[in-house]
Order: structure tokens, then sequence, then C-alpha cells
């Protein structure tokens, strides 16, 4: 037989009453990270929430680029999401690195041709990877480490975006030594030149006035 139909008061629904702040931020955060695939980044977010860990959550709303040398559909605020989740950790495993991915409703097949850059099996030093994201927006090997002090400062946003000269000259290494038409004197000239303001401030930190000039535009 079925079931007679049951009728609710208001007085039998309970709500927990966590429930509308927890969708009030879950919808400031999917206006602020304008996800792709709605669901997709929703699955990631509830996980995420679930365990404890950082939210696949962007600080603020990005602008559409089109300077990405191949289109992945990343963008540095996505990198910088993928950072606060990952960055905690020297090496990351490639299938948990997979899944914050498509959290973050990246296409799978570029994730993959970002990793040919630079072929691992299953983990991958995670500033290796961060590095490999930023050579990927477009622009020169400089723009890149531009889009790696944005990420990594601790600066308030618009400031100088320092990081330590330490990290700076790793990556840069890096990711001179994939560019072929980068030679280990260049790469070592342009280092050192950097090493001797960084030495004269006496705080070991590298900021965007010491290698970055913005083209001015006519």
């Amino acid at each position: 037989m079925p079931l007679p139909d049951t009728m609710f008061c208001a007085q039998q629904i309970h709500i927990p009453p966590e429930l509308p702040d927890l969708l009030k931020q879950f919808t400031k955060a999917a206006i602020r990270t304008q996800p792709a695939d709605v669901l997709q980044w929703s699955a990631g977010y509830f996980s995420a929430l679930s365990r404890g860990d950082p939210l696949p959550v962007k600080d603020r709303i990005e602008m559409p680029v089109a300077t990405q040398k191949t289109d992945t559909g990343l963008t540095q605020g996505l990198l910088k999401v993928l950072h606060k989740q990952c960055g905690h950790k020297e090496f990351v495993e490639l299938d948990d690195l997979e899944k914050k991915w498509k959290n973050l409703c990246l296409p799978v097949e570029k994730f993959r041709a970002l990793l040919l850059l630079d072929p691992c099996t299953k983990r991958i030093e995670w500033m290796k990877f961060l590095a490999l994201g930023c050579s990927t927006l477009g622009g020169s090997l400089i723009t890149a480490m531009k889009h790696l002090c944005e990420i990594l400062t601790k600066d308030p946003e618009g400031g100088p975006a320092r990081i330590p000269f330490e990290t700076f000259s790793y990556v840069y290494r890096y990711l001179a030594n994939l560019d072929p038409s980068i030679s280990s004197s260049e790469m070592e000239s342009y280092l050192a030149s950097l090493k001797g303001n960084v030495e004269a401030r006496k705080n070991g930190m590298i900021g965007l006035s010491d290698f970055f000039v913005q083209k001015r535009k006519l």
C-alpha cells in the first residue's frame, strides 16, 4: 500500500540555526569565484568545508583576461586558491591536485598538459607546480615571476608584493632551466644583479619594483 501523504507544519520542520549563515557564506563565495560549473565547484566547496580544509574560493572577483599562452582557463586568482589549499605542503600528490583542479572547473586535459612541461609520476613539488602555472598565464619569464610574487606575498593587495629572494631565485632558476633560450650564465648574471639590491636593504626580500617594469600604454 502507498504511504499516506504526510502533512507538515512549521513546528514540525527543524532548520539548523547555522544553515542561513552557511548558505550566505556559500553564496558570497560563489559570487567571488564565478565558477564555470556551479555544481562541480559546490561539491568541492562543501567537501572541503566538511573536512575543515581551505575552501576553493577566490579573494575577489577577477576580470576576464585573454593573455595566456594556452587556453588553460587558469587565472592568477585560481592559482592563489590552489596555493591556499596546497602551499602548506612541500610535495602534493597528483591525484589530490587533479581533484582540486577539477573542483575549480578547470579542464583536466590542460592540467595534464601542464605537467608535461616537467614530467613526474605520483607527486610534484608544490612550488614547481605553482611556477609552471604562473608560466602559462602569458608574457615572459619576468611576467611569470610577477604573478608568483603577487600570489606568495604577505603584503596588502597593490603593495610592493615582496617575497624572500631565496624563493624568487629558486623559482627563477627552475623556470629558466626549462627555457632553452636562456643560458646558465645569463640566468646567474641576472640573479646576481638583483641580489645586490636585496643585500643593500638587508631584509632578504625582493619586490616588483626590483625587477618588473610595467609597460606604458600609448
